[in-house]
């Protein structure tokens, strides 16, 4: 069995924390960055960039909405958590973020496990909606320096874009939803490197996600052990993921 490209698995004990908002930024028009501090954070850990956490969400009806999100940055010693909301779709979630102040709290909880890539790969392609753009930036940052990386980025329009962060042998491709099928203008933007053995990331709305990633493996010919494509959410539904590889 080759050593390259190993996955590594990790599970944690159920753990819930809360959180007061310390910070907020507005990224976008359709991005906000918020910044958590609590003592219950000295010992928060999160070891792959796509971990989710679970935030808890009370409703007037008194019941509880619980939505998974990806921990964008943590601080141990600072005791902070860093989340990036995409307001990309009326929930309890952004309703929440939307008026989110400093002073405001929230429960979460995890990340329950986090699923490690090797850092091994040649290069890296990058595919996201909004929702998994605060994966992708995560991931920007701790892959090793001068690794080649492509990021295709999808949002609704040009306004809604922000800076990812800066490294070397990054190209970024931007979609505009906007403008046409998600799906297709994402494919036809799509090329593989000639050579060299890379790893796909692929995350959005689950059906556009589909398309995406079959275009990958059947239609560029990557191999299918090497993509992992997960639909972040599902179309007319709240609060809904799911994972797609076979």
């Amino acid at each position: 069995m080759s050593d390259k490209h190993q996955v590594t698995r990790i599970r944690r004990e159920r753990r819930r924390r809360s959180l007061t908002v310390s910070e907020r930024i507005e990224l976008s028009p359709s991005m906000v960055r918020l910044i958590f501090t609590s003592p219950d954070l000295a010992d928060f850990e999160s070891a792959a960039p796509d971990d989710h956490i679970k935030l808890f969400f009370e409703q007037p009806d008194g019941e509880r909405a619980m939505r998974d999100y990806t921990p964008r940055a943590f601080d141990n010693a600072a005791q902070s958590l860093t989340i990036d909301f995409a307001l990309h779709q009326a929930g309890p979630a952004t309703e929440w973020a939307m008026r989110a102040q400093p002073g405001d709290r929230l429960g979460i909880g995890g990340p329950q496990g986090s699923t490690i890539v090797a850092d091994d790969f040649d290069w890296y392609l990058l595919i996201g909606d909004e929702t998994a753009l605060p994966a992708i930036c995560r991931r920007l940052e701790e892959l090793r320096p001068g690794v080649p990386v492509a990021v295709v980025a999808v949002m609704d329009s040009a306004s809604d874009r922000f800076d990812l962060p800066a490294r070397e042998g990054l190209t970024v491709t931007w979609i505009n939803r906007s403008e046409g099928d998600e799906a297709g203008q994402v494919n036809a933007a799509l090329s593989l490197p000639g050579s060299g053995e890379g790893y796909v990331f692929i995350a959005a709305e689950a059906e556009v996600a589909r398309a995406i990633r079959t275009h990958v493996i059947e239609t560029l010919g990557h191999p299918r052990q090497w993509v992992k494509a997960s639909g972040y959410w599902i179309k007319g539904q709240s609060g809904s993921d799911k994972n797609i590889d076979d």
